[in-house]
């Protein structure tokens, strides 16, 4: 599946920086997501205080794990709104 097939949004940072805010579809309807900067700087090597293009960067760079995550999530409890946090990329 491609990303044109999956992202209804383009990715963008949050307006208040918290993480990454873009829509998803899922099973033919869309999902808000957020992948949190914590969860970014946890587990894709964000540094601390990045510019919004390099948090971009780093998003789209770790986009297929994140995704993968996303539709796991999404496959166990369906939600309209999902948020990703440090806890959900913790290999258990």
């Amino acid at each position: 599946m491609s990303a044109r097939e999956t992202i209804e949004t383009e990715p963008q940072v949050s307006a208040n920086r918290r993480g990454v805010a873009l829509t998803l579809l899922h099973q033919g309807r869309p999902v808000e997501c957020i992948v949190t900067t914590a969860a970014l700087e946890a587990w894709f090597w964000l540094e601390p205080r990045a510019s919004d293009a390099r948090v971009l960067k780093t998003f789209n760079d770790g986009y297929r794990r994140i995704r993968a995550i996303a539709e796991r999530r999404l496959l166990a409890h369906p939600v309209m709104r999902l948020e990703l946090t440090p806890d959900d990329f913790a290999r258990r």
